[in-house]
């Protein structure tokens, strides 16, 4: 966890863990989230195949340019409902967690993925 501590820290500017958004990273890549954990890295990136993303996710785990997410995209991998909960627990409206979540996802993903594949996350337990 200490490298997604690390990235979440450089993108937010230091106190990641005391900031709503890192906090929700933290949550939903870690795989620590009670409200609607997503099952850490691996999970998010079965979410986003599932929504026809795929190209996307991929691409920020490869070491080739980060494709873009949209906030509608977003909205499309987590669910209206999930969107709600987590934009809550940010208290951020909506459209707001959204926009911030599609400038961050792709760098932290990437982050994580330094080799260009996802980590074995059973060996990182």
């Amino acid at each position: 966890m200490a490298l997604l501590d690390s990235i979440l820290g450089g993108l937010l500017g230091g106190s990641a863990a005391g900031s709503p958004m890192g906090s929700m990273l933290s949550s939903l890549l870690g795989g620590g989230g009670q409200q609607g954990g997503m099952g850490g890295l691996s999970g998010l990136v079965a979410r986003f195949e599932q929504a026809g993303l795929g190209d996307i996710v991929q691409s920020w785990i490869g070491n080739g340019p980060n494709q873009p997410v949209s906030p509608q995209q977003l909205e499309s991998v987590f669910g209206d409902q999930q969107v709600q909960d987590m934009a809550g627990q940010t208290s951020m409206p909506p459209n707001d967690f959204l926009s911030q979540l599609s400038q961050f996802l792709p760098d932290v993903v990437n982050g994580m993925t330094p080799h260009g594949r996802l980590p074995d996350e059973d060996a990182s337990g």
